[in-house]
């Protein structure tokens, strides 16, 4: 069963935040950052890369090397948080969880279902 974390903002349309492991974001977190429209973290994970860059020049090549997949294992274990942080940051409100067998649409369908009061705040915004 898939977890979501729901977030609403009036005048827009509902979003899902799927609970786990982010693949992607371990693989090629800039881009994942710039499709997420997550400046700010992307400005701060180049700078946490830079700093560390800088301060681990001197360590041995393995060293380096096991630090980076520390990192890119950090990204990819947070990388729904920090997109949760950045909707709270524009504004949206977390207004629960939903899980559901299937996708995002059964998940949306099990949500409308439970609270079909979000039906009547998305044909407001239409």
């Amino acid at each position: 069963m898939r977890v979501w974390t729901v977030h609403v903002r009036q005048g827009h349309d509902t979003i899902l935040v799927r609970e786990g492991f982010a693949v992607l974001a371990f693989l090629f977190p800039m881009l994942w950052f710039l499709v997420n429209r997550m400046w700010l973290v992307l400005l701060l994970y180049v700078a946490l890369g830079a700093m560390l860059g800088a301060a681990t020049q001197a360590l041995p090549e393995a060293v380096i090397a096991a630090g980076a997949l520390t990192v890119q294992l950090l990204v990819g274990f947070h990388a729904r948080d920090l997109r949760r942080w950045t909707l709270q940051r524009r504004g949206w409100r977390l207004l629960g969880v939903v899980a559901a067998k299937g996708g995002e649409d059964e998940a949306l369908a099990r949500l409308y279902g439970g609270r079909p009061d979000l039906l009547a705040w998305s044909a407001a915004r239409a």
